[in-house]
């Protein structure tokens, strides 16, 4: 599937809800479903500066040229949201990331219903996805 198939999946999912009550447990629900990021990543060097929960990200290139994002949050709502964005981006080349305009955000209304902390941790998150993305494109030369 690529990048905007699944924002527009998840769109319409989020559409099924009018009250922002229920997004948030949909959020939430999501970040529970997520597995468990191995112990070996949560690190220093896999935490996302600029969040105000501890999020670790870790990102792995495949033999095929994609990148494989794993993630785990401290916080339930921060834990769904870092779930949607891997959702978005895992297994995607570092191309299609660095050019994905992540448009579902403003689409399903997340920006507007966070915190300015968790706002800033939003933002954190996606550079930090395409700062890797940066990288491994930069590796694969």
């Amino acid at each position: 599937m690529t990048i905007n198939e699944i924002q527009d999946e998840i769109i319409a999912e989020f559409s099924d809800y009018d009250d922002w009550m229920d997004k948030y447990q949909l959020l939430i629900d999501l970040g529970n479903e997520q597995q468990p990021l191995a112990e070996q990543y949560k690190n220093e060097s896999n935490l996302i500066e600029g969040c105000q929960s501890r999020v670790w990200l870790q990102a792995d290139l495949t033999p095929e040229g994609k990148i494989h994002f794993q993630a785990e949050s401290d916080a339930l709502i921060v834990k769904g949201i870092i779930t949607l964005l891997i959702r978005v981006l895992d297994n995607q080349t570092p191309d299609d990331i660095l050019s994905a305009d992540l448009y579902f955000i403003e689409q399903i209304g997340l920006r507007e219903h966070l915190s300015p902390t968790r706002s800033n941790g939003l933002l954190s998150m996606m550079k930090q996805m395409k700062m890797y993305a940066l990288a491994f494109k930069a590796k694969q030369g």
